[in-house]
């Protein structure tokens, strides 16, 4: 497609003339080639529009560990039903509601009483703050680097004495880098999530193409933005390059939002953590930094994981291998089974951005 030709991002002409560019390219390079999206948004797209059934025999498109909601640890989510049913009111997003802690779900609390509100932003949770002034309310706030920025900059606002954070956000570049040195997952690129890029920019994705030598092309939402990004991953491996690309111009720079970075760093500062059913990633999770400790919820409350194990159940779902690329949905013996929406096992059939959710919803490799 040339440089200078509009994208309408839902133009099925366009669609047709990347379908037919990607078969060319994959007849050029001449072997099969797995790409790797890092993102719930990008899986939703290629599941809704039935973009699978374009690609062509011998390309595979696996999602990564690119839903915040899927990748929150169980022990994070008994802390947040331990704040709960200590009396505080816990804030947080309608994704997290349901997601199975090692005994509880946040929802569960609140069946048993617990205060639990959902709420669709960190200022909201603010506002709840100000008004039960009486009451400790805490946001168990989850998400990547676009959700992060937010929550810094209620916390570096001067929020009410009565609020606190549990954090739970993560930082998606060390979870990349996991996944790309894993033996038994063999990534030939990666399409980073434009959203997270908004706010870090995708200059921060050149150490990584340098050292892993792998392309990476930050992609927007639409179904040409996915089929162009893919497009850009496949030329920069049939030429044999390790390249960087920003296919999502009109939201992304290289720089990122400054303002929104200082902030977030300001807050934040990373530490290693348990991504669910992933590994133990070096640098991957944001906790709040001392100087913000009277608003962490950690210094707050007890917050000891509840004792007892987790579900049987639990034991045979397969969310981590598929947040790593290693397995589809459909290979899970619990999918559509004993796992649904309405009664999940594994958080990936729970949140929206969930690879099992969306499968669900839509299918994995709809044959039009």
């Amino acid at each position: 497609m040339s440089s200078d030709q509009t994208l309408q991002f839902r133009n099925p002409d366009q669609a047709d003339q990347l379908a037919e560019r990607l078969e060319t390219l994959m007849a050029d390079i001449d072997e099969p080639v797995t790409l790797m999206h890092v993102c719930g948004s990008h899986e939703q797209a290629i599941a809704k529009f039935g973009l699978r059934s374009l690609l062509p025999d011998g390309l595979s498109v696996r999602m990564g560990p690119g839903c915040p909601v899927c990748v929150t640890n169980m022990p994070e989510v008994d802390e947040a039903v331990a704040v709960a049913e200590q009396g505080a009111i816990v804030a947080t997003y309608g994704d997290m509601f349901r997601v199975p802690g090692t005994q509880k779900s946040l929802a569960d609390a609140r069946a048993d009483g617990a205060d639990v509100e959902v709420v669709y932003s960190a200022s909201e949770a603010v506002e709840l703050a100000a008004e039960h002034p009486d009451r400790e309310v805490v946001f168990f706030a989850t998400g990547f680097e676009t959700t992060a920025a937010p929550t810094a900059a209620i916390l570096a606002n001067d929020p009410p004495e009565n609020f606190s954070v549990l954090s739970a956000h993560k930082y998606v570049p060390p979870a990349m880098e996991v996944v790309a040195e894993m033996p038994d997952v063999d990534i030939d690129g990666f399409l980073a999530a434009g959203h997270a890029a908004t706010i870090t920019g995708y200059g921060l994705f050149e150490p990584f193409v340098e050292e892993f030598e792998l392309p990476i092309v930050v992609g927007g939402f639409e179904p040409i933005d996915v089929l162009l990004g893919v497009e850009r991953l496949l030329e920069y491996i049939e030429a044999d390059v390790a390249g960087l690309e920003n296919a999502y111009p009109r939201c992304v720079s290289k720089e990122g939002n400054e303002q929104a970075l200082e902030t977030m760093w300001s807050v934040f500062e990373t530490t290693s953590g348990e991504w669910r059913g992933i590994a133990e990633i070096p640098g991957a999770n944001l906790v709040i930094r001392d100087e913000y400790a009277a608003y962490d919820t950690r210094e707050r409350f007890d917050v000891e994981p509840a004792s007892g194990g987790p579900d049987p159940l639990t034991e045979q779902c397969i969310c981590g291998d598929i947040m790593a690329g290693k397995a589809d949905p459909d290979e899970c013996e619990l999918f559509d089974e004993e796992c649904t929406p309405g009664n999940p096992v594994g958080a990936c059939m729970v949140s929206s951005e969930g690879t099992c959710k969306i499968w669900h919803e839509y299918g994995g490799h709809p044959d039009f």
